[in-house]
């Protein structure tokens, strides 16, 4: 029997890397009877992290998908990656989550992911829940996480939690238990069951001024929230506990405030409280507003698509997903998809509006991380999270819909890469196989690009940094038994002149038809026109036969592609024909052709060339306090900071920096910032190269 609707949580566990997600996410398996026993990261026994990466180095890669059972509801669970490679992951669930639960150290407080993936909820407006976690720490604090939240993310904690002690001491103050500010009540969990069993007692004497200043704080805020509630906190200086929960999860859904709770994970104190505030406060399905969409199909007049639509989750509605995932699969790729309306059926043919062709679903999965479950009712519901064999050509945020009523969801929008790398196949052998391998993998990662660059002649894969394209390298090695060789990319340089050089060449030769003969003097000179290379021709009207003209033009064009120099493409230069002399039944088309050729790389062979190099438009984002090390570091690298602007507390900087000096540079920044400042590059120009990168060419 399908769960209903309203008792459905779609929730995403947040936070910077190594604050503690994957820990409580397996806390709350454990604590929902999903596991006869916790694993542990360190160990690398946790459900979500089944990957073999994961397992070795102790990090969240990929974005884990889980369900589990709590009080009544049906909780599905993404757990997502905390490192800064892996953005995109959280990316792609938050756009089809209803909620979120966003995990905080309570020894480092708000980090720089934690801003990345809180803007990110801000972007498709996810309700959340805040966990301060690892309050058994050394150095934790509470209200030092609580206001960093406020300030650093201009967030609106409402504590409903504090901690009973803090840290590990020898002075008896360690953390010990929670505090819950709304039943007024201390909770002490007990280690040997491993937190499945707590103890509810009177709060400690030493903490109860403290718990009663604290909720007064909680009683403010939701009284706030409601006129007559706050006429009657005047009155009576309390709340009745049904009405804080209401009014908590009234703001909670429309973004106000965030319940905010706190424990340690790894002891097992303060998960259950997390898993109530995900069903007490956080949406289902029909909490939030229906989807909306385009018709694809155009109109019958005009052309244009069909307008504006709407799905609700009702399982009333026609039918419509998102794919929000796809992963690799032997027996066929999976693909993760979420059901906003209607009802998913296994053998159903549905419509891909993207591309216009019909997919097949032939199974219905539900994903427990690395494991699965056939769907038994060979049906899902609206409101649901499920895994679909059957698409052949979905990508990641292709909306599938009934074939009758078409609708095209908005898709996921993922940030631009910022590091490259050259690959080539160990044998000439592998090169088809790494094309099919570049491809399988660019559809899968959204965040993955490989183009084949036609100038250097090689292939260049960018990604998010240079984790995210080491474990690409390691998955094309392990999963698809291919093994690279990985290069530093080329730099596409251009070259033009500094000053204008002629060149006069006669052909005259003797052949076995009778004498050859061709004179042709041309110009290079530097030329800034709307193409990189111009050609012009100062010949005199009938100077020379038309076909003769016609074939020195089109060699002038032929030849200027062979580049210059170096052997880079020529920029911002201009060929100018001077003069041409032919002679009647000796000038030939083969004539032409070799004095012009001769003439044209004899204006380059003699010309002083300049070597251009790309140019990138940078926006370099930091704290003030990392600004003058970033500065420092691109002055290094010969960037120009052309601006610098405030948004917040964050320094906005315009930059125009050379590519070739920027390689390298994602991981630099995380070092110099302590990972909490970013940066975006662009193409913008060509400029002129140090003179010391054209003498190293030459040699």
């Amino acid at each position: 029997m399908s769960t209903s609707i309203d008792q459905i949580r779609n929730i995403g566990i947040i936070a910077h890397i190594d604050a503690g997600k994957t820990t409580t996410t397996e806390r709350i398996l454990y604590y929902a009877k999903f596991l006869h026993r916790p694993g542990g990261v360190d160990e690398g026994t946790t459900t979500t992290d089944f990957d073999e990466e994961e397992a070795k180095r102790g990090i969240t890669i990929y974005s884990a998908a889980i369900t589990c059972k709590w009080n009544g509801h049906t909780i599905n669970i993404i757990d997502t990656p905390g490192h800064v490679d892996f953005t995109a992951e959280v990316e792609r669930s938050l756009r089809v989550l209803d909620g979120a639960v966003v995990v905080f150290s309570a020894m480092e407080g708000v980090e720089a992911q934690s801003e990345t993936v809180w803007r990110q909820a801000d972007k498709y407006n996810v309700p959340r829940i805040c966990f301060i976690n690892k309050m058994d720490r050394i150095g934790a604090s509470f209200e030092r996480t609580f206001e960093e939240i406020k300030k650093r993310l201009r967030g609106n904690p409402v504590a409903l939690q504090i901690p009973i002690g803090e840290g590990t001491t020898s002075t008896g103050d360690s953390f010990s238990g929670v505090i819950d500010l709304i039943k007024m009540r201390a909770l002490f969990y007990d280690q040997e069951s491993m937190g499945d069993q707590f103890e509810v007692q009177e709060i400690p004497e030493a903490y109860l001024e403290k718990a009663q200043e604290w909720r007064a704080k909680l009683l403010e805020s939701v009284a706030e929230l409601d006129e007559a509630v706050l006429e009657q906190y005047y009155e009576t200086e309390d709340i009745a506990e049904d009405v804080i929960v209401r009014l908590l999860r009234e703001a909670t859904l429309k973004g106000d405030l965030q319940p905010t709770f706190c424990g340690s994970s790894l002891n097992y104190i303060g998960v259950q409280p997390v898993l109530d505030g995900v069903t007490s406060f956080l949406p289902s399905p029909l909490d939030r507003p229906p989807v909306e969409g385009i018709n694809p199909q155009p109109k019958k007049r005009g052309g244009e698509t069909g307008g504006h639509e709407t799905r609700g989750p009702s399982v009333d509605e026609p039918m419509c997903g998102l794919v929000f995932k796809i992963q690799a699969d032997k027996h066929g790729d999976l693909c993760f998809m979420r059901v906003y309306s209607g009802q998913l059926k296994s053998g159903s043919r549905l419509l891909n509006p993207r591309t216009g062709k019909k997919e097949l679903v032939s199974q219905l999965w539900r994903v427990q991380a690395g494991a699965r479950e056939k769907v038994e009712t060979d049906s899902i519901d609206a409101g649901d999270i499920i895994g679909v064999i059957g698409p052949k050509e979905a990508v990641t945020g292709d909306t599938l819909c009934e074939i009758q009523h078409p609708i095209l969801l908005e898709t996921i929008s993922f940030p631009e890469t910022v590091i490259s790398m050259a690959v080539e196949p160990e044998s000439s052998a592998d090169r088809k196989k790494l094309e099919d391998t570049l491809q399988k993998l660019s559809r899968q990662d959204p965040t993955f690009k490989a183009v084949a660059n036609e100038e250097t002649g090689q292939t260049i894969v960018s990604g998010m940094g240079e984790l995210h394209l080491e474990v690409l390298r390691n998955r094309m090695q392990k999963e698809f038994n291919l093994s690279v060789r990985v290069h530093k990319p080329r730099v596409s340089y251009r070259e033009t002149v500094s000053a204008a050089v002629e060149k006069e060449v006669e052909f005259n030769r003797p052949s076995a038809n009778g004498n050859m003969y061709f004179k042709v003097k041309l110009r290079l000179e530097p030329f800034k026109g709307e193409k990189p290379i111009s050609i012009k021709s100062q010949l005199k009207p009938n100077e020379l036969n038309p076909e003769l003209e016609k074939e020195l033009m089109e060699t002038l064009r032929l030849g200027v592609d062979g580049g210059g120099q170096v052997g880079f493409p020529l920029m911002n230069v201009q060929f100018v024909v001077l003069d041409a002399q032919s002679r009647e039944g000796e000038t030939s088309d083969v004539a032409v052709e070799a004095a012009t050729s001769e003439a044209l790389h004899g204006c380059i062979m003699d010309a002083k060339i300049q070597l251009l190099e790309p140019i990138m438009k940078m926006e370099v984002v930091t704290p003030d306090e990392f600004r003058g090390n970033i500065q420092a570091d691109l002055s290094s690298r010969n960037a120009n900071v052309l601006n610098s602007e405030w948004r917040g507390d964050l320094c906005v900087m315009e930059v125009e920096a050379p590519l070739s000096q920027l390689f390298g540079y994602s991981t630099q920044i995380r070092s110099l910032s302590q990972g909490r400042a970013s940066f975006s590059m662009e193409p913008l120009k060509y400029a002129a190269a140090p003179q010391s990168v054209l003498k190293e060419m030459i040699g």
